[in-house]
């Protein structure tokens, strides 16, 4: 995979993590509004699942991808505690159903983290010195 094809997933899936955890923080206070604006769509199970998931499966590809090339644990090691929180989050049923500020706070850590994970490989996929220990 090209460096440049790598960087832009990066910031995709940086950017995708972001804003979930954007949704996640905001969700408790759009619970009131969502019959009335028409928005269980967008904030309910399914787009949660189908996230998560996303989330998932971009960061797995791009982070492992990003490791095999610099051989650096960090990134992947924030990336796995920020998909455990959402995996936790969306299948523990008391944080998912049963406590909506519990539930926001660690769908928001885990979307922080896995944003953070996508920027921290970004960093070392174009910052590191390439050396002997490189990959590629």
């Amino acid at each position: 995979m090209s460096s440049r094809f790598q960087a832009l997933l990066d910031r995709f899936g940086a950017t995708g993590s972001l804003i979930c955890a954007l949704h996640c923080a905001l969700l408790p206070l759009a619970l009131a509004a969502i019959p009335s604006l028409g928005l269980s769509v967008w904030l309910g199970d399914g787009f949660e699942r189908s996230f998560v998931l996303f989330a998932t499966l971009m960061g797995a590809f791009s982070l492992v991808w990003g490791y095999r090339r610099h051989r650096k644990v960090r990134a992947l090691g924030v990336l796995l505690l920020g998909l455990a929180a959402l995996w936790a989050g969306l299948l523990y049923d008391p944080w998912h159903h049963g406590s909506v500020t519990m539930h926001a706070a660690v769908m928001t850590f885990g979307g922080t983290l896995i944003g953070l994970a996508h920027l921290l490989n970004l960093r070392l996929n174009h910052g590191h010195v390439h050396d002997a220990t490189c990959a590629h």
